[in-house]
């Protein structure tokens, strides 16, 4: 399945692509793009893109040979970037600290870290889980 628009924002016109862009459907991205003449400053949203075919990549570098932008919102979206030597304007780190998210700390480093403990509790042979039933 493959979804492609075109969002005229603040920013600039957006081709959001989400889904698999292979073969066909990348044939069907380019001519939504060319149909009119090619918006300057278009940014192509990968970040919902699960998958990319050779078809999909020759899309992509033509693309950013006439100087489209690309946004890679997750990490399938990243490699592709990188794989293809795209720059992606933003990367999933700046989309974290625009919604919120902990800036500037490392994810692994808790203020409070939460004490463990071993598993004293235990099921009887022949018992199951709460919530838990055998077939």
């Amino acid at each position: 399945m493959f979804r492609a628009e075109i969002q005229w924002l603040a920013s600039g016109p957006t081709l959001k692509l989400e889904g698999k862009l292979v073969a066909d459907w990348a044939e069907q991205a380019m001519c939504m793009v060319t149909k009119d003449v090619l918006p300057k400053g278009l940014i192509v949203d990968l970040s919902e893109v699960s998958y990319i075919d050779s078809v999909g990549e020759q899309l992509l570098k033509w693309l950013a040979s006439v100087g489209t932008l690309f946004v890679a919102g997750s990490v399938y979206a990243i490699a592709a970037c990188d794989r293809l030597g795209l720059s992606p304007t933003q990367r999933i780190s700046e989309r974290r600290k625009r919604r919120g998210g902990i800036a500037g700390r490392s994810p692994h480093k808790l203020s409070n870290p939460i004490p463990l403990r071993p598993f004293e509790g235990g099921i009887e042979k022949g018992e199951s889980c709460p919530g838990f039933t055998r077939a």
